[in-house]
């Protein structure tokens, strides 16, 4: 397409301070906030060419509808499963987002949570400042990752990244998805359930959505057992979170650790006085690295955008 002159863009959620000041500069940048929109709440709001989104909020029909002249949206983030891609592809607007700047970061995420959650390591510091140390009680054991069996759901771009670093640590590793992968050096369970009944470990990097929502329920959990884990870096909605609560609080399973909830940020408070659970607040991919990748990544899809250059179009590639 041909090259835009004086693009418009808008931000329709909140952005990272570092990106919104960065499009903010190089374009100009409004915030949907000063036109009466909100999240869940679009307005009409013509002549914007690009509408600036992150992961965790995406973009529906309805918010496109309401900008009629929108061309491009970026999204900061990995996950697509909140915008609405045959919507897009329906009126011709291209999809930017960031899938592979935070893999690494994510997957070692999940990985410092299985050290966490079976080495105790969050309930060891609480176990030193309350001064039960000091009082010389001796804490109890925590269990050994090496020699144990983790099983991956998901094995895209950072469910891999998880698996070669579990074999790293010495971990079997297994995978679930929607296919076996030709060359992948894991063996492949087609059933989530059965999956979770070879593990030690259940880490969950699949994507969210319909597809996907409460894959991991009751009886996946049951299956998992009093001595296995759950690790979910992927998204609140593939758990059943109420049969999650129910396990840890009854310890039908040995623990979990969370980066992402159902009801994100406002999580259930059943989670809070649980031992057994590491609780984290959707961070696996907030480091400084990866926050400058993810930057420069939308700067340059949408610069490319603008001046006709090709980039990855995700409204096309996974049409």
């Amino acid at each position: 397409m041909p090259a835009i002159a004086n693009p418009r863009l808008l931000a329709i959620s909140m952005l990272p301070p570092d990106l919104a000041a960065a499009l903010k500069e190089k374009y100009g940048l409004t915030d949907y906030t000063t036109l009466g929109g909100a999240p869940g709440k679009p307005v009409p709001a013509p002549g914007f060419d690009i509408a600036v989104t992150m992961g965790i909020f995406g973009i529906d029909a309805a918010q496109m509808a309401a900008l009629p002249d929108l061309k491009l949206v970026a999204c900061n983030g990995a996950g697509l499963d909140k915008i609405d891609l045959a919507a897009a592809r329906a009126k011709g607007i291209a999809v930017c987002h960031t899938p592979d700047e935070l893999a690494d970061d994510v997957a070692d995420g999940a990985i410092a949570l299985t050290y966490a959650v079976m080495r105790r390591v969050v309930e060891m510091d609480r176990f030193v400042r309350s001064g039960r140390w000091a009082a010389k009680e001796r804490p109890t054991p925590s269990r050994r990752l090496a020699g144990k069996t983790m099983g991956v759901v998901g094995l895209g771009r950072i469910g891999r990244r998880i698996a070669d670093r579990a074999a790293a640590i010495g971990m079997k590793v297994l995978y679930h998805g929607r296919r076996e992968q030709p060359g992948v050096p894991y063996e492949y369970v087609g059933d989530v359930g059965a999956l979770a009944e070879k593990s030690d470990v259940l880490a969950l990097s699949s994507p969210g959505g319909k597809e996907t929502q409460h894959l991991v329920n009751a009886a996946v959990l049951e299956k998992l057992g009093a001595g296995g884990y759950l690790i979910n870096v992927a998204r609140g909605s593939v758990v059943d979170e109420a049969a999650l609560l129910d396990a840890l609080e009854n310890k039908k399973i040995a623990g979990a650790g969370l980066d992402v909830f159902a009801s994100e940020p406002n999580i259930d408070p059943r989670f809070l006085p649980l031992e057994n659970v590491v609780l984290q607040p959707h961070n696996s991919s907030i480091t400084h690295e990866t926050r400058s990748a993810m930057l420069a990544r939308i700067l340059s899809d949408i610069d490319a955008f603008l001046n006709g250059r090709p980039f990855y179009d995700a409204a096309r590639v996974l049409a």
